[in-house]
């Protein structure tokens, strides 16, 4: 047997379980749900074939799924875009050589952990509720503050704030991009009068915007899919103004048992991130830019 031949069997061996996780954990599953979303299922009797009247049904009977997706499509709208900003802003403050600065970035990074975590969501929800501590701040200033979760006009915004406020693991990438940006041009944009605005717009963000797409397509996907949040503070309350997509999903496979709903539900919403994200790649194309290619 050949050197390289055994190699690969080492090379094999090693893989292997990821390869059966894959295989028995995302694969399989996978296609699974695509089967179930043409049945009627319920887990407690065998699917029954339906053909496409789930997705009939979906477009046609559940008044929620045109309601949760035009909710959490504002989610997205609402959130993606200020966590980024956000991110970006506290990256380039981090990127400056500050005493201390590496138990700033701890700080910064330590919401990110939490992830989606209940805990964290119910700390949002004892911080905003009616009389939470931030009305109890308010208030000390003599004003009132509103009810945050059970209005309407609130509720979404409330949430999408926690969202945003973890911003930890787009603020690393940025923060990882910037570093990357030779100090060279900034000298020289310095010597021909370029203000700090101008180097911005001109040298900064052209340079890392392969990073601030990487974070736009993985924020844009994991927003769409967002659930704990909504679920935990507010349950897709006050009259389903935060019923997310994710909730409906929920609900539909755990709550009523419609599996073969939900596999539905879950598969069109995948056809919807692959079209966002098909979009997001077509459109890089006019404003993407790669050191490499311009050298």
């Amino acid at each position: 047997m050949s050197s390289l031949s055994k190699h690969n069997r080492v090379a094999y061996l090693y893989i292997a379980p990821w390869l059966l996780g894959f295989v028995c954990l995302t694969l399989i599953p996978f296609i699974s749900t695509l089967a179930f979303s043409f049945t009627d299922y319920s887990v407690l009797r065998p699917p029954r074939f339906v053909g496409l009247e789930n997705y009939i049904k979906m477009f046609t009977e559940d008044d929620l799924f045109p309601k949760s997706l035009w909710v959490t499509t504002k989610y997205v709208f609402i959130s993606v875009p200020l966590k980024l900003a956000f991110a970006l802003l506290v990256a380039i403050v981090l990127n400056k050589k500050l005493k201390g600065i590496g138990i700033y970035r701890t700080l910064y990074y330590l919401p990110s952990i939490f992830g989606g975590s209940v805990a964290l969501s119910i700390l949002w929800r004892m911080l905003f509720m009616g009389d939470g501590l931030i009305n109890r701040l308010l208030a000390t200033f003599g004003l009132m503050g509103p009810d945050w979760l059970g209005d309407q006009r609130y509720s979404l915004i409330t949430i999408s704030l926690l969202q945003v406020w973890q911003f930890g693991s787009s603020m690393v990438l940025f923060l990882a991009g910037l570093k990357q940006v030779p100090d060279y041009l900034y000298d020289a944009a310095r010597i021909d009068g370029a203000g700090k605005l101008r180097i911005f717009r001109s040298i900064t963000f052209p340079l890392i915007t392969p990073i601030v797409f990487f974070n736009l397509v993985m924020q844009t996907v994991n927003a769409f899919q967002t659930f704990t949040t909504a679920f935990v503070i507010t349950a897709g309350g006050p009259l389903h103004s935060t019923y997310l997509y994710a909730i409906l999903l929920y609900d539909n496979a755990f709550k009523y048992f419609k599996m073969g709903y939900a596999s539905a539900l879950s598969w069109v919403l995948f056809v919807i991130l692959m079209a966002i994200t098909g979009l997001l790649f077509k459109s890089s194309s006019s404003w993407l830019h790669y050191m490499d290619s311009e050298n």
